[in-house]
């Protein structure tokens, strides 16, 4: 199957879990209320926290300790664009995606659904990776080279790569590697990056996928690195929900934020054990040597409170991706005392 088919096909399976999950909220009447949460992720370590939280239990115990039975689904998306429609169709309450996408449905919502962030997953580097020895930078793509992003123009991927054209090129310049980019999947754009011999030449990803490709293609190198677009450590993928939500739902909106903070200090702790549950909850067959590496890397940190997110906002809507201009972390972030002090 090729690189185009696999991804039409992600995309019809994407399209007909959302088109079951809409059925699925028709009948129940609409938005949830207390004792329901539906939280969408993707492919990746980066969702490690919400891996042990499902594996753990951790939203169940917390609801029980504040009196409250809460039913908890998850759905596996790929890419922010589904993971928004998925939130704005009302089918979840809670959104796992880059920082960008949450940028960009924060923007689209002010006065309607008033989308703002709930947690960080914690920070990571997301790498760049190319396999095309002639690449040795961002300028050196070319029109025979693929770079493969989860969504195209919207993922924190694709946001990052456009903030590091506008800092080679100028800010006009921004979109400048969108036409060489496409929308795949990471596990899929891993594979192509690893094996070679498709149009996909580079791969914007995050761990484990491109430690993988580091890792099995001597070819592979890295050719941007997120921290260093970004000014330091990241939250680049972030949790976040509707106003409806927040307010409606205070005992269950407490109950996963608290049970998210108790999985990011058990994995601090426990990395070993943290590696085993991914395998576990994931099917991952990767190394659990290299797995172990990931977490315990010193560059990742897994933490609720974002860090350094605000930077991302303000070039978006300096060039036109968002009306709105973010100032500080309550503007896109929901009040929370382990919320507030991030940045």
């Amino acid at each position: 199957m090729t690189t185009r088919q696999h991804t039409f096909l992600s995309r019809r399976l994407a399209g007909a879990l959302l088109g079951g999950l809409a059925l699925c909220a028709s009948l129940a009447g609409g938005a949830a209320a207390e004792g329901q949460l539906r939280i969408a992720k993707q492919f990746g370590v980066v969702y490690l926290l919400l891996n042990v939280v499902e594996d753990q239990k951790l939203i169940e115990k917390h609801g029980k300790a504040a009196g409250l039975d809460i039913k908890v689904d998850y759905v596996q998306l790929s890419g922010g664009a589904a993971v928004n429609d998925a939130l704005l169709s009302g089918n979840i309450e809670v959104a796992g995606a880059g920082v960008g996408p949450l940028f960009t449905l924060w923007d689209r919502t002010r006065g309607r659904q008033n989308v703002k962030g709930i947690a960080s997953l914690g920070n990571f580097p997301y790498y760049l990776v190319t396999n095309n020895p002639a690449v040795k930078s961002i300028a050196d793509f070319g029109e025979k080279d693929r770079i493969a992003v989860p969504a195209v123009g919207v993922s924190v991927q694709s946001r990052i790569l456009q903030w590091a054209s506008a800092k080679l090129w100028g800010d006009k310049e921004f979109a400048k590697l969108d036409r060489l980019s496409v929308a795949v999947p990471h596990p899929e754009a891993a594979a192509a990056i690893i094996k070679g011999g498709t149009e996909i030449t580079g791969h914007f990803g995050n761990p484990p996928f491109q430690d993988q490709e580091l890792a099995e293609n001597p070819k592979a190198r890295i050719v941007l690195n997120s921290y260093d677009v970004q000014g330091g450590p990241s939250s680049s993928t972030v949790l976040y929900g509707t106003e409806a939500f927040y307010k409606s739902s205070p005992k269950t909106y407490k109950a996963f934020l608290d049970a998210l903070d108790e999985a990011a200090k058990f994995i601090t702790e426990n990395p070993g054990k943290a590696a085993e549950i991914f395998v576990r909850t994931t099917s991952s067959k990767l190394d659990p040597a290299l797995l172990k590496a990931i977490i315990t890397n010193p560059a990742v940190t897994f933490k609720v409170t974002p860090e350094n997110t605000l930077g991302l906002g303000q070039f978006m809507h300096r060039v036109g991706a968002i009306k709105s201009a973010p100032e500080v972390i309550g503007d896109y972030f929901f009040a929370d005392p382990r919320i507030t002090t991030g940045s």
